[in-house]
């Protein structure tokens, strides 16, 4: 069985095959990706690591015994085991098949639509849109071939589900918006099941598709350009007119770049793997004994009435947190309990980063043509979280928000139904439809 280290930066999907797969095979596989273990654009250019990975890309794999290995694919075939790569020679075959599908028909256009979204690629209209082209001709050969399948290949996942569900995963969050996707089912039924699958869970955690298709975001691109420097000043002529004299001192040389430095990465991926971290919103604020993770774990866990609550006030810090019930503005627009359900889901979905410092049990009420929404939010610090990141703005204006003390009755009676999803609900008129938890 293999043991050994895979060497790359946070989050890249090329990795994910191979941690993957070694989930799959029970191989031994340690990750380094964080210093000081391993540090993206130090570590990979030093003579010890180019001595082992030329070309100093990653992922790169090296095991216990020494043995190493560049290039995905190759590192994620070498962690599988026979049923991954194939039992027969023909399913060995088409495995290898669907891998350079995957490298080949989907990664170029994906790349092509996806970067701009992301802010690390200049958008081009007409590359966008035969890009576009390009995923329909990729999802129509994927949902023919899947029509009478689960997987790609045989019965069970392999390593052709692998790559493929791997090479997707940023047209799927950041692009295949429902309507978008609805033609091609069975890609998505399939796609679904691969990644809940728990090996594919343990190394991807929750993927949820996007409700929306992004767009090309202009800001975040301008941000993400190297500054330029200041072109030097010019000299200043004498009095009498003459040139400065040139300095005799020769000028130092440029530094050439190394192959390491050239072929590390194409220009996309390190732009991504360059990508600044954005600051913690909540950084200035000091350390609150109200512990939330402690009290989802106890609210996922236990009786709503008679533990989760009673647990909620009797460790709520009122400095360090704040209470606030939203109530969705435009309820003529809630025709159907389906579409109602996928406007709080699809909030839920972009607001992802905030889950660590916010807690939210939100209630659709009525039914057809006669929905409303509302629920009591729970957010880290005294001001509308919100507020606090461009990224988490997509939403919130379509809601009413009021902050409510936690010391009132009107408050704890709020808690206490919100969270339980019953009671009178005075302020609503309406019976409980369902329910959804933002944790």
């Amino acid at each position: 069985m293999a043991a050994g280290t895979l060497y790359t930066y946070p989050d890249n999907w090329r990795a994910f095959k191979a941690q993957i797969a070694a989930q799959y095979s029970g191989a031994r596989l340690k990750t380094a990706s964080n210093p000081p273990a391993f540090t993206f654009g130090q570590t990979n250019r030093t003579p010890n690591f180019l001595s082992n990975f030329p070309l100093g890309k990653v992922p790169a794999y090296q095991g216990d015994d020494g043995f190493c290995l560049f290039e995905s694919n190759a590192i994620a075939h070498y962690l599988s085991n026979d049923a991954l790569r194939g039992a027969t020679p023909q399913a060995a075959a088409q495995v290898l098949q669907w891998v350079s599908f995957a490298d080949a028909e989907i990664i170029p256009p994906a790349s092509a639509w996806v970067f701009p979204t992301l802010g690390i690629m200049q958008f081009n209209k007409q590359a966008t849109e035969q890009a576009k082209e390009e995923v329909k001709k990729v999802l129509t050969v994927l949902n023919n071939h899947l029509n009478t399948r689960t997987f790609l290949v045989g019965e069970r996942v392999t390593l052709a589900d692998i790559s493929v569900a791997c090479s997707m995963l940023w047209l799927y969050k950041q692009v295949l918006e429902p309507s978008f996707r609805q033609p091609y089912p069975n890609v998505t039924r399939w796609f679904a099941t691969c990644v809940n699958q728990p090996q594919f869970k343990t190394v991807l955690g929750e993927v949820r598709p996007c409700e929306k298709m992004a767009q090309f975001d202009a800001k975040k691109f301008g941000e993400m350009q190297p500054k330029k420097e200041a072109p030097p000043k010019k000299e200043k002529a004498g009095k009498d007119g003459a040139k400065p004299q040139e300095k005799k001192e020769k000028k130092k040389e440029e530094k050439k770049p190394t192959p390491a430095d050239d072929e590390e990465m194409d220009e996309c991926e390190a732009a991504l793997a360059s990508e600044p971290k954005t600051k913690d919103p909540f950084a200035h604020l000091p350390k609150s004994n109200f512990i939330m993770d402690e009290f989802k774990r106890t609210y996922s866990n236990e009786d709503t009435l008679s533990v989760a609550v009673p647990y909620f006030w009797e460790h709520f810090d009122r400095e360090g947190y704040s209470i606030w019930y939203g109530q969705y503005k435009f309820p003529e627009e809630l025709a159907q309990v389906f579409m109602s359900c996928n406007l709080i889901t699809g909030m839920f979905q972009r607001l992802d980063k905030l889950r660590k410092n916010g807690f939210a049990s939100v209630i659709l009420f009525g039914g057809n043509n006669e929905g409303s929404i509302s629920g009591i939010w729970i957010f880290r610090g005294q001001d509308l979280a919100f507020t606090l990141s461009d990224d988490w703005q997509i939403d919130y204006e379509s809601y009413e928000w009021r902050k409510l003390d936690p010391d009132s009755e009107e408050c704890k009676t709020m808690v206490k139904e919100y969270f339980a999803w019953e009671g009178e609900f005075k302020h609503v008129g309406k019976p409980v439809s369902q329910g959804k938890v933002f944790k």
